[in-house]
């Protein structure tokens, strides 16, 4: 790989022996590969080979066809760089065991939102946004095989969040960037970079956080990161967030033996993960915290459309989550169980946000027939006992993440929800002869070179 001039020059120019290393790294090794599981699906989880920044994650010798295993498609596992785990020994170091309201402003594909689901305080409330339309859509597919119901996608422009002030206790915002860490991974990020684009990153970044410090609430954090190396874009972030905002600097605890290197000429305390350090790719972080104490936000109770209709649903249907601390909705055509405790957030956000997901949603009305939707076949809130299950072979399984019509021998005829591994897969509705396919139709595996068994992931 030849890495551009210009990039070498900025480098170069900082004169700092945190960098002796880096292009050779960049140019002539390749990438770890990585997975982080899903802690609430994976009973005696077992991890050979970890991350030591993430209880949860673990490396892999090779990279292996992620797409052909179900269980990345049952939410068991997702595949994530290890830099990016360290959200995860961040959050832990900022919470207690209370349940807080949590943002990640610019989510998508989802890495960074699922790694705080699984060390924020349980039933914590997370709300994950992303600008451009079908990438929030992906974040909407990877969150709901994760399963926390606790949950509300948005898409659009940050500047939406300035509405909701003082309303979070954590905001992530891993922000859009130059993209310099990722040039090992894609030849395109090394294509496309300029001085001329990183001066675009910046002012776009500062706009970003001029939205999102409204948000959070006093005393409140905000962990920044990119995945890039110039300081422009990183410790000079932070300076601005110090001189604009008298934003407050926040030490994390880091151990010296992990090779994480400081910033660059900074006060601040800053992270940075750099490809020849350790074995990730490049990434800076760093978290500060907004000057005040925690204050309650008061909460707009919205007169909820469709509540009338609560009513109408079925005691029957309200049985298929386990949960007793949720309210039932009928959003549009969707049955939707909201956490109590949420409510009137959950329905504040979605007066004020272009909201493409919220809550649990657990079936779809047709007629007088109630569909068990696909969230809840991945939720961790399921009662697998109010439905008939039929256990898969790995063919039958990917023939169902492919959306193809199957046959299950023996099962009762209705509703069943498949499992592989003991695991849920997604719901069916069995007519004896077939089974009609409920897996997403937009989710779908398109390849059709299927192998004969799944990947080993150890």
């Amino acid at each position: 790989m030849k890495l551009p001039n210009d990039f070498i020059s900025e480098i170069e120019g900082y004169d700092t022996p945190i960098f002796n290393g880096l292009f050779d790294a960049l140019s002539n090794t390749l990438p770890s590969v990585s997975v982080r599981y899903n802690r609430r699906k994976n009973e005696e989880l077992k991890i050979d080979n970890p991350i030591k920044w993430c209880e949860y994650g673990k490396y892999l010798s090779e990279r292996v066809a992620f797409t052909f295993d179900p269980a990345m498609h049952q939410g068991l596992y997702y595949v994530q760089d290890a830099s990016s785990m360290i959200i995860s020994h961040i959050i832990k170091q900022l919470t207690a065991d209370e349940p807080i309201r949590y943002l990640d402003a610019c989510a998508a594909p989802g890495g960074k939102t699922t790694a705080a689901i699984d060390v924020l305080p349980q039933g914590s409330l997370v709300v994950a946004n992303e600008y451009v339309p079908n990438r929030a859509m992906v974040l909407f597919e990877n969150l709901t095989k994760w399963g926390y119901p606790s949950v509300v996608v948005s898409k659009g422009d940050t500047a939406k969040y300035r509405k909701l002030k003082n309303f979070f206790d954590i905001v992530a915002a891993d922000v859009p960037c130059s993209g310099e860490g990722m040039f090992r991974k894609d030849e395109e990020a090394v294509a496309q970079w300029s001085l001329s684009l990183v001066g675009e990153c910046v002012s776009r970044q500062k706009e970003i956080l001029d939205n999102l410090w409204q948000s959070l609430k006093p005393g409140g954090f905000l962990i920044y990161s990119t995945c890039t190396f110039n300081r422009h874009e990183n410790e000079s972030m932070i300076e601005y967030l110090v001189e604009e905002y008298d934003a407050l600097p926040v030490k994390i605890s880091i151990p010296d033996e992990i090779g994480i290197a400081n910033g660059i000429n900074a006060q601040e305390y800053c992270y940075r993960f750099l490809p020849h350090l350790i074995k990730g790719e490049g990434l800076f972080i760093s978290v500060v915290q907004k000057k005040g104490e925690f204050a309650e936000t008061k909460v707009v109770k919205n007169k909820r459309k469709g509540q009338e209709k609560t009513a109408s649903i079925k005691l029957e249907i309200k049985g298929w989550i386990s949960g007793a601390d949720f309210d039932f909705t009928i959003d549009k055509d969707q049955v939707v169980a909201i956490p109590q405790m949420w409510k009137g957030e959950i329905m504040q956000l979605k007066s004020t946000l272009d909201v493409v997901h919220m809550g649990l949603p657990i079936a779809t009305i047709k007629g007088k027939d109630y569909i068990p939707s696909h969230a809840l076949a991945m939720s961790t809130e399921i009662n697998s006992g109010a439905f008939n299950k039929c256990e898969v072979d790995y063919k039958t399984a990917i023939s169902y993440l492919r959306r193809e019509a199957i046959v299950l021998n023996d099962a009762p005829r209705g509703y069943v929800l498949l499992t592989y591994k003991n695991k849920a897969l997604g719901f069916v509705k069995n007519l004896g002869n077939r089974a009609n396919n409920l897996y997403p139709q937009e989710w779908r595996i398109l390849s059709s070179h299927i192998p004969d068994e799944a990947p080993n992931i150890g």
